[in-house]
């Protein structure tokens, strides 16, 4: 998968073996060997050649089938809730289960306002 995917996203942006080759500090040949999985190579060449490709190395690696980085990581909870393919260590997440993860986030935020109104001082 990694050999197949390598080239695949090499293609799409449009870039000769021997432009990644050099942007990775390899020989053209060494490259190639990657994309033919003759070769592997290390963690930190799968990093770089990620960063070379403007993708992620977990869709090289075959761990996501999202060929585009995320353009920024999404700290709202609400929203994060509607990526598809959602897991808990690995056990995929039901519409049912999202549903109630949502209503027990609603639930606590309105119980915390109401706490803090309670908690103000009278006028």
């Amino acid at each position: 998968m990694f050999s197949k995917r390598l080239k695949q996203m090499r293609k799409k942006r449009k870039l000769t073996m021997q432009e990644v080759a050099d942007s990775l500090g390899v020989a053209k040949s060494t490259y190639a060997g990657y994309e033919s999985g003759y070769r592997q190579p290390t963690i930190e060449s799968i990093q770089t050649i990620s960063r070379i490709l403007r993708t992620s190395a977990d869709y090289l690696l075959g761990l996501t089938d999202y060929p585009e980085p995320p353009a920024e990581l999404n700290h709202n909870a609400k929203e994060y809730l509607n990526v598809e393919q959602l897991h808990w260590d690995g056990v995929p997440l039901e519409k049912s289960d999202l549903d109630l993860i949502r209503s027990l986030l609603e639930r606590m935020i309105r119980d915390r306002a109401l706490a803090n109104k309670d908690d103000s001082p009278s006028n």
